[in-house]
């Protein structure tokens, strides 16, 4: 889980408040909520069905990620990122340390049409909108580095760096790539 501690690793603060974008099988939330430096963590997922699974504690792996009393399940990062309320419903405007999105396939292959628009400037200048002064955002992409991403990175955020991970892969019986994306 390369996302969040790669991600994190660039976080400053001694406390973080951190949003995971993409629910899953929990393994981000996880490996966040294992940096002793997080405080409180919201998790955005699209489905009501997955949150049910971790309200339910369905999944051994991450069974106690619901019952953590740091994290909340909310629904709907896109529409979040993009409003002025940001994240946290029951604060609105409340600024994050870190962001950190595992969504879609690549910024270039989305799950869905209307995901696009936040991968382009105006889109993470939003989501800046939404970080702490040298806040942290960091995204997985199941593609190689893409340098027309990395320029529209560059045009929002001071610093960014795509870090390429390697892992074995049991499915080839031989090892894969991602991408992990981290701007500051």
């Amino acid at each position: 889980m390369e996302l969040p501690r790669l991600g994190l690793a660039q976080a400053v603060d001694a406390d973080l408040d951190v949003v995971v974008g993409g629910l899953g099988l929990g393994y981000t939330a996880q490996t966040a909520l294992a940096d002793p430096r997080v405080r409180s963590l919201i998790v955005v997922e699209a489905l009501g069905e997955v949150i049910g699974w971790h309200q339910r504690a369905l999944l051994p792996d991450t069974a106690d990620l619901a019952s953590d009393p740091r994290v909340r399940l909310q629904r709907g990062f896109f529409a979040m990122a993009d409003s002025d309320d940001g994240f946290d419903p029951e604060a609105p405007g409340r600024r994050f340390h870190a962001v950190l999105l595992g969504i879609d396939h690549t910024p270039r292959h989305v799950l869905h049409p209307s995901h696009a628009a936040f991968y382009t400037p105006a889109g993470l200048g939003r989501l800046v909108g939404h970080l702490h002064p040298g806040g942290v955002f960091a995204l997985w992409s199941d593609d190689p580095p893409d340098p027309a991403f990395e320029a529209v990175l560059a045009q929002v955020f001071d610093r960014s760096e795509a870090f390429t991970v390697r892992f074995p892969n049991p499915l080839t019986g031989g090892y894969s790539t991602n991408t992990v994306y981290v701007a500051r």
